[in-house]
């Protein structure tokens, strides 16, 4: 009769270990459950009619700027006088990370925008360029190029255009951007996208603009993006995307309360084992 009582009780452990186990994982997958509404992005509805409308801003050139400028014209001889000599992109622009060009391009070694805002253009000396965009660079080359040239026009491109994204985001770096234009949307999904613990409702954009330093917040979960002056990034912005504090304090306190949680199932699993073998 004891022997019977025994294998019963050898029989029903391992099914009670299972019991815990299946229940030990069912309570975590329960509440490890994330609200998928709040990772959403544009959360309320959008007013097409009144958000369907968006203004590309012109960049405008900076100090520290590097500007590529090739000029033509109808008389290639004269024209070669007012470009610089060939050189390596990569070697011109300093290799940044991000969306970049290929690596066997050419192109012009770059005028570089000093801290007064000039640059030493190729035959003609120094120009004032700070606060311009590339269509008024080309009116001022025009007044100063066209009793050289005959039918002068110019290719201006920023050959350091680049962004950083830090903070809460899957791949924060320094990102090069060809293209010189580039929304926060764009920013993110350059970066792999925001984590699970970004705070989405108050993104920060520090821009350097005429000397000075503006900061801007955008709600990534408010149509009302759009409207905002920093949805369009410009050369030089920085995006810092921080941690959500309350999911950052919720996620600690869900870690130790899985801790808990295992080490009191362990405990008990432990003592049934010991009970059960004397």
């Amino acid at each position: 009769m004891k022997n019977s009582q025994s294998q019963r009780h050898q029989i029903s452990l391992p099914q009670l270990s299972v019991a815990f186990v299946a229940f030990l994982i069912i309570t975590m997958a329960t509440s490890s459950c994330t609200n998928l509404k709040k990772l959403q992005y544009l959360q309320d509805p959008i007013d097409t009619a009144r958000l369907n409308k968006m203004t590309f801003v012109e960049p405008v050139i900076q100090k520290g700027d590097l500007l590529n400028i090739i000029v033509y014209s109808d008389n290639p001889t004269a024209t070669a006088l007012y470009n610089q000599p060939i050189a390596s992109v990569s070697s011109a622009a300093g290799g940044g990370a991000g969306a970049t060009g290929g690596s066997g391009q050419t192109s012009t070694a770059g005028y570089l925008v000093d801290k007064d805002g000039n640059i030493q253009f190729q035959g003609l000396g120094p120009i004032h360029v700070d606060g311009l965009t590339k269509f008024q660079l080309s009116d001022t080359l025009d007044e100063r190029l066209k009793p050289f040239l005959q039918h002068p026009y110019y290719n201006i491109r920023f050959l350091n255009y680049k962004i950083t994204i830090i903070g809460d985001v899957n791949k924060p770096a320094v990102y090069s951007i060809p293209s010189e234009k580039v929304t926060i949307l764009e920013a993110i999904a350059l970066a792999g996208d925001l984590t699970l613990t970004a705070n989405r409702q108050n993104v920060l954009i520090v821009r350097e603009q005429n000397g000075k330093r503006e900061f801007g917040r955008i709600d990534l979960t408010k149509p009302e993006l759009f409207n905002s002056p920093f949805y369009q990034l410009k050369q030089n912005d920085v995006v810092y995307v921080d941690l959500t504090k309350k999911k950052a304090a919720a996620l600690n306190e869900q870690s130790l309360r899985y801790i808990t949680f295992a080490t009191s199932i362990i405990s008990a699993v432990a003592l049934i084992i010991t009970i059960f073998r004397n």
